[in-house]
Parts: structure tokens; sequence; C-alpha cells
């Protein structure tokens, strides 16, 4: 005579009632202890918002070459010290600036030399580009009393633009 889970006897007509309740729903004790693990449709859907979690968090993630913005105030900062310099040491001081990047140099008596070191060594734009007048280079020339040449350099990237003014005056400012 079968048992129940309960551990009471089942009658053979009762016995048959259970299992045929069981099979009616589709639970028969073979079939269920076979249906351990997932199915193809449960991991192509938990595959699918893996890959949407993952996009919105590569979407949220800043630029690591960082703003546009702050490369252009970087560089006007870089050119105002450069100014500085020329007045202070009461030598010329030059600002070179290309497509690709940007240096600077100073006079003496035997003529132009780079600056090698911080801030004045030779930098790339960080991923970016810059138009600076028709050549592709130009060169701007802080004298003793921080004048210089007019130059605006406009800095590009993806869709960004951010225009650096060089007034004759000397006045350096981060325009839009």
């Amino acid at each position: 005579m079968p048992t129940s889970a309960t551990g009471s006897k089942i009658g053979a007509s009762q016995g048959s009632g259970a299992v045929r309740r069981f099979a009616e729903h589709g639970f028969t004790p073979v079939r269920r202890f076979a249906e351990h693990g997932f199915t193809l449709v449960e991991l192509m859907v938990v595959i699918a918002i893996i890959g949407l979690l993952t996009g919105a968090v590569v979407l949220m993630m800043p630029d690591p070459r960082g703003d546009l913005r702050q490369e252009a105030e970087r560089f006007a900062a870089r050119a105002r010290a450069a100014q500085d310099m020329a007045v202070i040491e009461a030598r010329e001081t030059a600002l070179w600036v290309s497509a690709d990047g940007y240096g600077f140099e100073q006079r003496d008596r035997r003529g132009w030399h780079p600056l090698t070191e911080k801030p004045f060594e030779a930098r790339d734009w960080g991923g970016g580009q810059a138009i600076v007048g028709n050549a592709g280079r130009a060169r701007v020339i802080f004298d003793t009393t921080g004048f210089s040449d007019p130059l605006d350099v406009t800095l590009v990237r993806d869709s960004s633009r951010v225009v650096v003014h060089i007034e004759s005056d000397g006045t350096i400012h981060v325009g839009s």
C-alpha cells in the first residue's frame, strides 16, 4: 500500500487519485525532479537585462579626456603664466600653437629655446584639435610689458567648441 507524504497509508483508490491530481497540474515526481535548472528563455532574459544595465553604466561614465572648457582654461592659465614670466624676467616669451598641441619658448642672446619645465612643457590637446590661423600654426610673443599680438584659438572636440582670446593688450579670456 502506498504511503503519503505525512506517513499515513493511502488506499488503492486514494493513491491513484493523488497521482492523477499531480498529473493534471503537470507535476509528476519523475518530471519535477528533471526540471532543476534554467530554461534557455530565462537565460536569454537575464543576459538581455545585464546588457542593458552595462550599456547604462557605460553611458553614464564621464569622458576620461575631461571637459573641453577645462582644457581651454588650463591653456589660458599657462598662457597667462608665460606672460607673467616675460614681465618678471624681462625676457620675451613665446607661445606656439598648432592643430595638435602647444608649447612655450624663451628668447636669450642666442635665440629662441623651448621651455621644458612645468607648466611650460609642450602639450597636446588631449583628444581634440585646435583651429589656429590660416597656416594651422601660430605664434604669440609676449614682450617685457606683457603685450602681444592678438590671437584666437578655437579648441574642437566632437561637437564642442571653445575659443580662447589673446588680446593685444595681453588680456586672455576663454569664451564659448
